[in-house]
C-alpha cells in the first residue's frame, strides 16, 4: 500500500515482492492517514524484530499497533530512554529515543526514535540490553 511519500508499507510479518502480484501473497492491512509508518533503522533491527515475532507473536503484534498509533506515549511499558541513552543523532539531527516492551514481565525491548510520521526501529532486543540494566 503506498503511503503518502510513494513508498511501500508492508507489516511486520509480510516480505515485500519485487513487483507485480504474486497468488498467495500476504495482503498487508491498509493504513489508516492518522497512522505512522514503521521502518526499520538497521538490518539487525529487522532480524530479531522477525526473531521476536516467531516467539511473542501476538503481543507484537500489539506493539506494531501501538508504534503505529501512539509512538511517543508514555505508559508503563513505553517510555523515554534516559541520559546518554535518550538521544541519538541521525543525518544531522537529534532525536528523542524510546523504549518499548512488548510484554510487560518480559525482557524484550525495542529502541526507536520518531521523524515526523515513521518511527524508526533502531535496535531490537530479544532480552534485556545491558545498556539499561
Amino acid at each position: 500500500m503506498p503511503t503518502s511519500n510513494g513508498s511501500t508499507r508492508t507489516t511486520p510479518w509480510s516480505v515485500r515482492s519485487s513487483g507485480g502480484r504474486q497468488k498467495g501473497r500476504a495482503g498487508p492491512r491498509p493504513p489508516k492517514k492518522i497512522e505512522y509508518d514503521i521502518r526499520f533503522a538497521t538490518t539487525d533491527a529487522q532480524k530479531k524484530w522477525q526473531d521476536l515475532v516467531a516467539t511473542i507473536r501476538n503481543p507484537m503484534t500489539e506493539t506494531w499497533d501501538f508504534l503505529t498509533r501512539t509512538p511517543v506515549a508514555t505508559t508503563a511499558t513505553n517510555y523515554r530512554l534516559k541520559g546518554e541513552l535518550g538521544t541519538l543523532s541521525r543525518a544531522g539531527a537529534t532525536h528523542e529515543r524510546w523504549q518499548h516492551k512488548p510484554t510487560a514481565q518480559g525482557t524484550a525491548r525495542i529502541w526507536y526514535y520518531v521523524h515526523e510520521r515513521t518511527v524508526f526501529l533502531e535496535q531490537v532486543h530479544t532480552s534485556h540490553p545491558n545498556e539499561t540494566k
